[in-house]
């Protein structure tokens, strides 16, 4: 809308200045003056994609007919749009023939063109009006949006390194706390599976140093996440330490550890390892059983990551409210969607009272609700209690 009334306004414009209203009398028919008047309104509306056709038909104008509103339009987009000093150059080149040879066409005519273009003192004038100002103006707008731009992609920069740092800290929230602990979980399984006589006990204490080390195996995959790169240098930035691995990730050993370094990490886990997930809690004591419904087949990996996310939540919740209940785990394969429900029943002693966040859940359906899913979760009437999720496959 805003170039058509620009061409409006050029077109009602030229029209005043051909007939003598605002500038030397064409003498063209007016039929002809319609059609002048009309091509600099089509050169002015087609600026929205190129201003070139608008200069062209102001060159022409006003050496022929002294028509100056398309010439003051082309000089603003001329000082908006030309970045390289040639370009400037040129355009300002071109401007000092287009008034030459105005001046020489003035000198040629008689009556009022000769007195407004073959003057000097009016010449000079009239480019300073026509050229000069709005050439100027054309400027002052670009640096105006290449300042508003900058700041702009500052605020986006410093968003960036509020960002960082709020990931640094909550990398190393969790290398400090969570991994130091599981790190002692683990020692002190290893220790009891090396000490103890029992073979019963030695089986479960490797057990549960296994699931310990899978878990700092995954708490590394998590802070691998956190990794960034820096806005300033380019440069890749371990978040959890703070120090910059320059890119150096070809397996390179690392100087600190003398171990090989890798951005890969281990791929996540997949509905492939569900079954291994159900074993881990069999061999803790918890009955679970599986039930497949459907065909089976290849789901999107981020669809099966979500499936077993749910499943490992709810398992989980079952180990610290209900650590003797008969669970159930039914995976259904519909046509349209991956149905994945957890059921357990009520368990037989107290509760454990292991120590919860209490997001877990809450997390979990934001993870479903990311795929167009729904997540269920409900106190069943014999005591017992149901995840269920839906996810689009």
């Amino acid at each position: 809308m805003r170039f058509v009334l620009l061409g409006a306004a050029m077109f009602g414009l030229s029209l005043f200045v051909l007939q003598g209203q605002a500038g030397a009398p064409s003498g063209l028919p007016l039929p002809a003056e319609l059609a002048v008047a009309a091509a600099a309104g089509l050169a002015a509306w087609w600026t929205r994609r190129s201003w070139w056709p608008l200069a062209a038909v102001a060159a022409v104008g006003h050496v022929l007919l002294l028509l100056w509103p398309p010439l003051l339009a082309a000089s603003y987009h001329a000082g908006r749009d030309l970045v390289r000093g040639r370009d400037v150059a040129a355009y300002l080149g071109g401007c000092a023939a287009v008034f030459g040879a105005s001046a020489l066409m003035g000198a040629w005519r008689d009556g009022v063109r000769e007195v407004l273009a073959a003057t000097p003192g009016n010449a000079l004038f009239m480019a300073l009006a026509v050229v000069g100002l709005p050439f100027a103006l054309g400027l002052w707008t670009r640096a105006r949006r290449e300042l508003r731009r900058r700041a702009e992609r500052e605020q986006i920069m410093r968003a960036e390194q509020v960002r960082a740092q709020e990931r640094a800290r909550i990398a190393r929230e969790m290398h400090d706390v969570v991994a130091h602990r599981v790190s002692l979980i683990v020692l002190h399984a290893g220790a009891l599976e090396v000490r103890t006589g029992d073979e019963e006990a030695a089986r479960t204490a490797a057990l549960i140093g296994g699931i310990g080390r899978e878990a700092l195996a995954n708490l590394r995959d998590v802070l691998g996440v956190l990794r960034a790169t820096d806005w300033a240098t380019g440069r890749a930035t371990d978040w959890a330490t703070g120090r910059a691995t320059d890119g150096a990730t070809d397996g390179a050993p690392d100087r600190a550890t003398g171990r090989p370094r890798a951005e890969e990490v281990a791929p996540p886990p997949t509905f492939a390892d569900l079954d291994r997930l159900l074993d881990q809690s069999r061999a803790l004591g918890v009955e679970v059983v599986r039930h497949d419904e459907g065909e089976a087949r290849e789901v999107e990996p981020a669809v099966a990551r979500t499936a077993y996310r749910v499943v490992q939540e709810a398992l989980t919740n079952v180990h610290r409210h209900a650590a003797d209940a008969r669970t159930d785990v039914r995976v259904r394969y519909r046509p349209e969607a991956l149905e994945v429900e957890v059921r357990n029943r009520a368990p037989v002693s107290p509760p454990a009272g292991l120590p919860g966040a209490g997001w877990g859940l809450v997390g979990l359906r934001e993870r479903v609700e990311l795929l167009g899913g729904t997540l269920r979760t409900s106190a069943q009437d014999d005591g017992g209690f149901l995840v269920a999720a839906r996810i689009p496959a």
